[in-house]
């Protein structure tokens, strides 16, 4: 297996070409008009075409423009968003090639890839490493392994040759994938060609031997990657850690994580290494072995996080250890993890486990105690009392926690809830209130529920809350 030089770094910035034209550039959403029928007019030499117009590129105009496409040119308009992915002055995030995948339908309509490859070879197009970079990550964002494979197959084609991060590009989809296979070939092809894997490339190839139950090829290459002189980091260390906690040889696991303890380095334990330990012995009912593992954590100086808690909370809500919750979090809290974080998941976990009632009590303590309860807690705590038909109890207790400036990020589902709650117990004053809360606050009334409340209020002849509840 080729693993020599490891840490080599093989990619090199690649520029793309800036041919001497004109540098007027569009602003207004009037230019994407032109520059739209300024490709229509030319047919081909898309690229060129831009080229020589440069517009000013930011993410509104680049989704504007896609629509300008859509749907009888979705090869010019993906062409179009190629090109933008190569300029210096602007770059696609990953939420612009998930918008990409989404608009143009790449993951049900793949062939569209192939037709702008093949489109650039029959123009004779300049085409760089950069433009099928960018094409790569869209079949990553789509999740395309086989259009990817085809995609690096084509480059010898335009005399282009992959780097490593394209082709842990590849690997990684392959591995999502299961098909670890056709990943262990191309990991091995990349010392043909004078590329070698990279951490990136190893961390990725045992988390995907993991996922297969290939738990032995997993620490094979693991135990190759010291052999060649590199010391695996904690990243690749926790994924094969995590390998041994999900197939249940929770020994072996123990065993691995000693290992990492004694070795030092860049291969140390830290807070999600330890807490993937504990939450397997959780999963597993071994509440014991996970505090005891909770022990070795905090004697090296790692502290718990939010999930570290969370799931031990649990655990003892499932165990009805209830009563030791408190001294848990008291003990975790030194750590820098909130007393209200933690008592927002026991919140949760209270009522996860069928008990709403003692949720509830732990809830209003931590409103007297000025505890700022998470979003998901006062979402479940207002949804139950509005489902078992404590409507007033939950709209007054939504007020209690806005009065006292903890109302955050509460479900828009839950207002909306309860305002369908106020208006059928007859609670107009109250429903109006919310109506305005929710009007001031921009917070939408799902559509469910609109026609129910409307319906509530014309019966109640309350022809002033309906017009307000048009303009929410």
């Amino acid at each position: 297996m080729y693993l020599r030089s490891i840490s080599r770094v093989l990619s090199s910035p690649i520029r793309f070409p800036n041919p001497n034209f004109s540098t007027a550039r569009f602003t207004t959403a009037s230019s994407a008009d032109k520059i739209h029928d300024l490709l229509k007019k030319n047919g081909g030499n898309v690229e060129k075409t831009l080229a020589s117009v440069k517009p000013k590129l930011d993410p509104k105009f680049v989704i504007n423009f896609l629509h300008k496409f859509h749907p009888s040119q979705s090869q010019l308009g993906l062409r179009f968003f190629i090109w933008a992915g190569l300029q210096s002055d602007y770059r696609h995030t990953s939420f612009m090639y998930g918008k990409a995948c989404k608009f143009f339908q790449i993951r049900q309509n793949p062939k569209l890839i192939y037709d702008v490859i093949e489109a650039y070879g029959a123009e004779k197009c300049f085409v760089s490493v950069k433009m099928f970079k960018v094409v790569l990550n869209l079949c990553k964002e789509a999740k395309l392994a086989d259009e990817a494979l085809w995609v690096l197959r084509k480059m010898p084609e335009f005399e282009l040759c992959a780097d490593t991060t394209m082709y842990n590009s590849v690997i990684r989809l392959f591995c999502s994938k299961g098909d670890m296979n056709t990943a262990e070939s191309l990991m091995k092809e990349m010392g043909l060609v004078d590329l070698y894997p990279d951490m990136i490339t190893c961390v990725e190839m045992v988390k995907g031997f993991c996922n297969v139950g290939r738990l032995d090829d997993a620490f094979g290459l693991y135990k190759v990657v010291r052999e060649q002189g590199c010391e695996p980091n904690t990243v690749l260390c926790s994924v094969l850690l995590d390998g041994f906690c999900k197939s249940g040889d929770m020994d072996r696991a123990l065993e691995f994580l000693e290992e990492m303890e004694k070795g030092g380095g860049k291969s140390s334990p830290n807070v999600v290494t330890y807490t993937s330990v504990i939450q397997r012995f959780c999963e597993k009912g071994r509440t014991l072995e996970a505090l005891e593992v909770l022990d070795r954590m905090e004697a090296r100086g790692c502290f718990a996080n939010r999930v570290t808690v969370s799931c031990l909370i649990e655990q003892f809500c499932v165990e009805g250890r209830v009563e030791e919750v408190s001294k848990l979090i008291d003990r975790v809290v030194i750590g820098g993890v909130s007393y209200g974080e933690c008592y927002s998941s026991f919140v949760v976990s209270l009522k996860r486990n069928g008990q709403f009632e003692e949720a509830e009590k732990v809830f209003r303590m931590m409103i007297n105690n000025d505890l700022k309860p998470d979003g998901l807690a006062c979402s479940i705590v207002i949804k139950e009392l509005c489902l078992i038909g404590r409507v007033l109890d939950g709209y007054q207790l939504c007020d209690e926690i806005e009065k006292i400036g903890f109302l955050s990020s509460i479900d828009s589902d839950v207002y909306s809830l309860l305002l369908v709650g106020l208006c059928q117990q007859g609670h107009s004053v109250e429903a109006a209130k919310l109506v305005r809360f929710m009007l001031n606050k921009g917070i939408q009334l799902r559509a469910p529920y609109v026609g129910n409340v409307v319906e509530i209020l014309k019966k109640n002849g309350d022809e002033e809350l309906i017009n307000h509840l048009t303009r929410i």
